[in-house]
């Protein structure tokens, strides 16, 4: 709770009016500071986040020893997302030709990513959501892209539970397994030639566990907690002045996340 406001703004009215008003007064706009100070502040998507998300998402491109063609159009729809000005898509494409390089050190922009998040859960779900069309743009995620997800996730603070259940929100959950399953397996040559991914499935067509997070024989306990704890990192609220399409992601995940929790409650009897 913040009281500096309060206090201070109670001083000052003390030593204006002289009378109780006066303190009264001033403790009631202090008040309003400390609740103005408390709010988070919506996140910017400025160069400072473009750089490192574009070098970042080069290094992911190119884990595998090759960037494809799938790739670079997943590149592309991401600029497009984020309704990058020129100058901006000129910074995100020098980005990501130097996130491509092989001697690339992918530790800085995972630590300027980390820095733009400020601890926020909701901010690293952003970075997340935007990189997974090009984590699954080949379909099969393989060891090394995987093994850099995993080291962005653990930078982000997310769990893997957790991206699993976003990763089911965007219709790639089955894929996410399947990588989390073969992690320990040497990449073979059909990795190298895996099929695009399938279109991502409608909010009906997900398995409502995988979206919350949470097993098929979680507790009703836990699938409450779990659907409030997401409403709350993924609410729409928080990105008013986001790109058009991040937002619009936001709300798509509100959606799903709501109609994941109906269908269980439905199937369970929840009130």
């Amino acid at each position: 709770m913040r009281i500096v406001g309060k206090i201070v703004g109670g001083i000052i009215g003390f030593v204006a009016f002289r009378s109780p008003f006066g303190l009264a007064l001033g403790v009631a706009l202090g008040h309003l500071y400390d609740q103005a100070s408390a709010r988070p502040s919506a996140p910017r998507f400025g160069i400072e986040f473009i750089g490192p998300l574009f070098a970042f998402a080069g290094a992911l491109a190119k884990s595998d020893g090759r960037v494809s063609e799938p790739e670079i159009s997943a590149a592309e729809a991401l600029m497009g997302r984020l309704n990058l000005d020129p100058e901006q898509r000129r910074v995100a494409m020098a980005r990501f030709t130097v996130g491509k390089q092989p001697e690339f050190n992918n530790t800085v922009p995972l630590a300027e990513l980390r820095s733009w998040c400020r601890g926020r859960r909701d901010h690293a779900f952003i970075v997340l959501d935007l990189l997974l069309d090009l984590v699954y743009a080949e379909g099969l995620v393989v060891h090394p892209k995987l093994a850099l997800v995993q080291k962005l996730c653990s930078a982000l603070g997310v769990t893997e539970h957790e991206l699993s259940a976003l990763s089911a929100m965007k219709g790639y959950g089955p894929a996410w397994h399947r990588a989390q399953y073969q992690r320990n397996a040497r990449p073979s040559s059909r990795d190298w030639e895996q099929p695009a991914p399938p279109p991502p499935r409608q909010p009906s067509q997900l398995d409502p566990y995988e979206v919350l997070g949470v097993a098929n024989d979680a507790d009703d306990a836990t699938i409450k907690r779990a659907y409030r704890k997401l409403m709350s990192q993924h609410h729409p609220d928080k990105l008013v002045d986001a790109p058009d399409e991040v937002r619009r992601r936001s709300e798509q995940r509100a959606r799903e996340i709501n109609a994941a929790y109906e269908r269980v409650r439905e199937q369970r009897g929840l009130r």
